[in-house]
């Protein structure tokens, strides 16, 4: 393999990791904004308060977008086992 194999393959792989991760991060980070003003207006500062709602985030983007991380992660990792043959 060429070093523009190896590029490739180090962008197709930070490219999966961004798109995989990414629902998850963006639904955490939108029940934390939530979280955050909520807890400005009332003057509350429970964490407990800020902590149950980001799980609860994380968990319905896992399962709003698990198919789609899976499919993707099926897809890098047969693409990768496709490369073996041009070593």
């Amino acid at each position: 393999m060429e070093v523009d194999d190896f590029l490739r393959l180090a962008h197709v792989g930070i490219e999966t990791a961004i798109l995989v991760s990414a629902p998850v991060l963006i639904f955490g980070l939108v029940a934390g904004f939530a979280v955050s003003i909520f807890q400005a207006a009332t003057q509350i500062n429970d964490a407990s308060l800020a902590f149950i709602p980001k799980i609860g985030a994380a968990v319905l983007g896992l399962i709003l977008f698990g198919h789609f991380m899976i499919n993707r992660i099926a897809a890098f990792t047969e693409w990768v086992f496709g490369q073996i043959p041009n070593l």
